[in-house]
């Protein structure tokens, strides 16, 4: 029976997490409209896969499906899209809690101009401060060049030197934007296939600002509504620090490889290089730790965007590809 939501999960371990998400998509803040909760399971742990049993038995909406690999987000997505049976599809990741009425508006506001595509809400953090990470702006050469200069660090939030951040909007009003997260996008099925979901390439991170490009290029001009709220704690299935910027380095490289010209790319990345090798002489100089300085050292790894599978702790993995 076909329902008008399917929330797509991507489980990998954090069970402490997974349970709070579950328990906001099927307690109080529970959508008015039909829906279904499909979660998908990248070789968690056995607490995990526990968990997501239990609740399994005890929840009617969810369906679980394990896979004995860790596939990455773009693919784990994919997979679980296939097993919808809603006319719309909700990304929401698994450290992610909604508020009261959330889906609905999201719902509404993709259903008051189809043509938004794909659609998202306003994200707060645990605290109740307003996150950034709802949406973004395209990348560029700018902004790539004011993060290996550290303007974008240093200004933090100007629309000038950190443009990506969209940091002068609290994300308060319905605006057009480039990049919509896929820690909570909506878009309608039909367009979800219409777009080839998600590129299987982009392992983990860069894979939303790919399929918000390709949305644009086929008409389409997504959007955020401050009406639709989602708390986001972020970056759960990380191990280090350094193992997430890993994965943030590669999508970019990724993206850059994709959507830029081979000269423009390759400028890219050599942005992104040198804002590594800033970040690693500030470690030395100001004896702050050493997440920078093993990116410095994998540089020319990573900088060919995903040339082998990695697991969300950031460690590679033999290609299972030819």
């Amino acid at each position: 029976m076909s329902v008008d939501v399917s929330i797509l999960v991507i489980t990998y371990n954090a069970p402490e997490w997974i349970a709070q998400c579950l328990d906001s998509l099927t307690g109080e803040s529970r959508p008015r409209a039909s829906f279904e909760v499909i979660a998908f399971d990248n070789a968690s742990g056995e607490e995990t896969k526990q968990l997501l049993r239990e609740r399994a038995e005890t929840t009617p909406e969810l369906r679980t499906h394990f896979s004995p690999d860790n596939l990455g987000f773009a693919v784990g997505v994919n997979r679980a899209a296939e097993m919808a049976t809603g006319r719309t599809v909700l990304l929401m990741n698994p450290d992610a809690m909604i508020k009261p009425g959330a889906v609905d508006a999201l719902l509404a506001f993709l259903d008051e101009d189809p043509t938004r595509g794909i659609v998202g809400g306003r994200v707060l953090y645990p605290d109740g401060s307003v996150s950034l990470t709802s949406c973004f702006a395209q990348p560029s050469l700018w902004s790539w060049f004011c993060y290996a200069t550290g303007l974008s660090t240093a200004f933090k939030r100007s629309s000038l030197f950190d443009p990506e951040s969209m940091g002068h909007w609290d994300r308060d009003s319905v605006r057009d934007v480039d990049i919509i997260s896929g820690a909570f996008l909506m878009a309608t099925t039909e367009t979800w296939r219409a777009l080839g979901g998600f590129d299987e390439k982009f392992f983990m991170y860069g894979e939303d600002a790919d399929l918000n490009r390709r949305a644009a290029d086929a008409g389409f001009h997504p959007a955020i509504t401050p009406a639709a709220v989602v708390v986001h704690a972020g970056g759960k299935s990380s191990s280090t620090k350094t193992a997430k910027q890993r994965l943030l380095l590669r999508g970019k490289a990724e993206y850059a490889i994709k959507h830029w010209t081979p000269g423009r790319a390759r400028a890219g990345v050599g942005l992104l290089t040198a804002g590594v090798a800033l970040r690693s002489v500030g470690e030395v100089v100001l004896r702050r730790g050493e997440t920078w300085r093993p990116l410095w050292n994998e540089r020319a790894d990573w900088g060919k965007g995903w040339p082998t599978r990695v697991d969300l702790t950031g460690d590679r993995e033999p290609s299972t590809t030819s």
